[in-house]
């Protein structure tokens, strides 16, 4: 039901976008979010947007990088990345949880999840 696509490999200093688009079902009244995880590593949050789109959350240690976004009449979710680090390889998930207004940071807060992306930054 979440689609997630627009990884790939890229050099340190560059750009991608990544999409995660609804199937299905609609998403609306949904929160969405990004997370990540890195071989070896737990699961981490990235990023996360409200229903419709007026909330946003990031995790600190991105440092501005990145920007989430929806575009709800195509029911998709963009996360926009630039200036891609090496530590920024991993691969990564959206997700979805039914509420409105508000954002959530714990993967354990979503009921939905896309199949992930690969993101590989090289130095």
């Amino acid at each position: 039901q979440l689609q997630a696509s627009g990884g790939g490999l890229v050099q340190a200093g560059n750009s991608l976008r990544l999409s995660c688009a609804a199937s299905g079902r609609t998403f609306s009244t949904y929160g969405m979010g990004w997370f990540r995880q890195a071989p070896r590593k737990e699961r981490e949050f990235v990023a996360s947007i409200s229903w419709p789109g007026s909330v946003t959350y990031y995790a600190a240690s991105l440092k501005g990088r990145f920007t989430i976004s929806r575009d709800n009449a195509k029911n998709t979710v963009y996360l926009q990345m630039s200036d891609l680090e090496p530590e920024d390889t991993a691969v990564h998930y959206c997700a979805a949880r039914r509420a409105a207004g508000i954002v959530f940071s714990t993967a354990a807060s979503y009921d939905y999840w896309g199949q992930g992306t690969q993101v590989t930054v090289s130095s």
